[in-house]
């Protein structure tokens, strides 16, 4: 099945709004579309439209702990309270067992603030009408977290975590004196030319062309009609989910850190050391490093990556070890959450080898 395909298919049999894909092989470019960037009118998806991307935020974040690591500025077995001391502790959790390194592998035990049942009742059900425009601070998502008992001792296990991303972005900023916004425009989105990537921060609506986002408030029936929700506050994201893009920037992003332009060899290295996720978690087959996935395609392609998920969208972004070809897709709705289906198809069809 050709990427073509894939995409239609995601329109006319699993109802989305809109797919989007995007592969660059060395200097070569290719973008296909399906379905519209605005439920009621006929307007395609183009590839100078921006999306939120969710968690993939998150490889941005490690992208710079770990440019701070090769800098000596920091260690990744520097601990939580070094940094932020007294933020963590209370309710069976200490700062001081937390490392920097079990924060970006998700290997801290701490909670995740968006499986808090409050959190679940404001973003996955009806209510996230009435409250997608909450604003938070990063202290606010760590407290959130906090009253939750660890899951596993720091190290013992492993748990997707969004509260480990908030702490780390908070690290970012003590450590270099700046916001966290400041830091990845001046080390990443400058620097790579990203001119249509931004942080969302306390903005509600999309600076640039934009495709709507649609949501069926997860926690009803599969077939609830799709609100727009392409509005919204993002503070909940901070430094795990607030970036904006496009799949043209996204790409050349992941080319440019796989391709070893972003890190030295020895913090790549340290961010591709990848451990398998244990069966049972909606991670399954895949294997986590810093910040960054990898898991073995159909075709027997192992790629790289991260996906990600925030109210609205969903988008995947991998490529070859050597980041020499990269795929980017994004469905402009949050249902059928995640489509693990759409998206192994995509890269698949984008990573297999020529007949």
């Amino acid at each position: 099945m050709t990427i073509t395909q894939i995409l239609d298919r995601a329109v006319t049999e699993q109802g989305f709004p809109g797919m989007v894909a995007e592969v660059r092989d060395g200097g070569q470019r290719w973008f296909g579309s399906a379905g519209v960037a605005e439920v009621g009118t006929d307007r395609e998806r183009l590839a100078q439209e921006q999306f939120r991307v969710g968690s993939i935020t998150k490889t941005f974040t490690a992208t710079v702990i770990l440019q701070l690591a090769a800098e000596y500025v920091l260690s990744l077995d520097d601990t939580v309270e070094k940094w932020l001391p007294g933020l963590i502790r209370g309710n069976g959790h200490d700062g001081n067992k937390i490392t920097i390194r079990h924060l970006l592998s998700h290997r801290s035990g701490l909670f995740a603030f968006t499986l808090d049942e409050d959190m679940l009742r404001r973003y996955s059900s009806p209510e996230l009408l009435a409250h997608r425009f909450d604003r938070w601070t990063p202290e606010e998502l760590v407290k959130i977290s906090l009253a939750h008992k660890p899951d596993f001792e720091p190290g013992q296990g492993f748990a997707y975590s969004n509260t480990n991303f908030v702490l780390s972005g908070l690290i970012i900023e003590r450590a270099t004196g700046m916001t966290y916004n400041d830091v990845i425009e001046l080390r990443i989105l400058r620097p790579l030319k990203l001119t249509s990537t931004y942080l969302a921060n306390r903005e509600t609506e999309l600076r640039g062309p934009h495709t709507h986002s649609y949501s069926r408030l997860t926690l009803q029936e599969a077939d609830a009609p799709a609100h727009d929700v392409t509005e919204l506050d993002a503070t909940y994201g901070f430094a795990t989910g607030e970036l904006i893009s496009t799949t043209g920037d996204l790409a050349v992003f992941l080319g440019e850190l796989l391709g070893g332009r972003l890190l030295p060899p020895a913090q790549l290295d340290e961010m591709l050391t990848m451990n398998p996720v244990p069966d049972g978690t909606w991670l399954d087959g895949y294997s986590y490093g810093l910040g960054l996935s990898s898991f073995e395609l159909p075709c027997g392609t192992t790629v790289f990556g991260h996906g990600g998920m925030i109210t609205g969208n969903w988008s995947y972004l991998y490529g070859t070890r050597d980041g020499s070809r990269v795929a980017v897709t994004n469905v402009n709705g949050d249902w059928n959450c995640p489509p693990l289906d759409l998206f192994p198809e995509v890269l698949d069809a984008a990573f297999r080898p020529a007949a």
